[in-house]
């Protein structure tokens, strides 16, 4: 069987790290070999790349993970199918797909499982911010904190790609959500996405006191914290008795934790480990994306995006990661 495709093998453009460092300056454009065709994996025309902060943190050479140089940064990847190995469905290629992995490429090998085919309703701009923000946050949400219907979910970073997926999914679990976000463009977008309230941390003095102000003195049931730093020390003092404080990342630094509160306070510390948690049960992730892509077709989920960046600005889409200067999922589109 082999390949099946009208394309011939040939070379592609690649943005490439060689040395670690700053994306900004250290992302070069080579023009390298398509990837070679091997039996189970699928050959995708690349339409629009996901970037996050870990892909940041790689190029520096700073994230847990740490790929052999050269690399291809870049974590999702949407496109349809152009060619597919031996074992591999004929019938797919031509379709939509979504995929955790790929690289800021213009064609990408995957394998067959880890490809979703998309539904007619779900652009490949918005496609590529489902896989690891709303499949971090499904999992966050459901299975380590089993939020539930009535319960007050405190979101920080509420304006970057997994809080606004925090936002969405913490809603149509029937959760009370409580944004916080800096600065009144980061504010509306959130009241945009439907936050119950939104807290803008730079207008108020004092996060903890507004936080109780907004809860009757309570405290939250779930926090969703995937700033870390100075932030997570504050959002530890709105935790309600058995509540659950979901360990996210640590963009602003990685915290001390004064276990003494916990244990007066009762509640939960989890970490959130999504990457490590699909190798132990892989079939999670598809479970996942089918629950996202149900409630994408309902209107309960629409990623937010920052407005997407050509293939040939990769290395500002990234900087601008790392600058905080961006709202929503970032995004390559390399049909522009």
């Amino acid at each position: 069987m082999g390949r099946a495709s009208t394309d011939t093998v040939g070379a592609m453009r690649s943005w490439q790290i060689h040395e670690l460092g700053d994306p900004i300056l250290r992302l070069v454009l080579d023009e390298v070999a398509e990837p070679e065709l091997e039996p189970g994996r699928v050959l995708v025309e690349v339409e629009a790349v996901g970037l996050a902060f870990p892909d940041v943190l790689q190029c520096r050479g700073e994230y847990q993970v740490k790929p052999p140089l050269p690399f291809s940064p870049g974590s999702e990847t949407a496109g349809r199918v152009s060619a597919v190995g031996d074992g591999v469905d004929q019938a797919l290629v031509g379709r939509r797909v979504v995929a955790l992995g790929g690289g800021l490429a213009e064609r990408v090998v995957l394998p067959e499982g880890s490809v979703f085919e998309l539904p007619d309703s779900l652009e490949a701009t918005k496609a590529v911010a489902v896989p690891m923000n709303y499949g971090t946050t499904w999992f966050a949400l459901h299975d380590r904190a089993h939020l539930a219907p009535g319960e007050t979910l405190l979101v920080t970073g509420a304006a970057g790609g997994v809080g606004s997926a925090a936002i969405q999914l913490g809603r149509a679990a029937g959760a009370r959500v409580i944004a916080v976000a800096g600065g009144a463009d980061k504010v509306a977008a959130c009241e945009a996405l439907g936050a119950d309230e939104v807290i803008d941390h730079r207008e108020v003095d004092d996060l903890v006191e507004r936080v109780r102000e907004l809860t009757g003195g309570a405290g939250v049931d779930v926090a969703y914290d995937p700033v870390g730093g100075e932030t997570f020390q504050q959002v530890r003092r709105c935790m309600a008795w058995d509540g659950r404080l979901l360990v996210i990342g640590f963009v602003a630094g990685i915290p001390e934790l004064k276990t003494n509160h916990v244990l007066l306070k009762n509640y939960s510390v989890v970490g959130v480990h999504w990457g490590a948690s699909l190798a132990r049960d892989p079939g999670s992730l598809g479970r996942q994306m089918e629950s996202v892509f149900a409630l994408a077709a309902e209107g309960a989920v629409d990623p937010l995006l920052h407005p997407p960046y050509a293939f040939g600005d990769a290395p500002r889409a990234l900087q601008d990661i790392a600058d905080r200067k961006v709202v929503g999922k970032v995004v390559a589109d390399l049909r522009v």
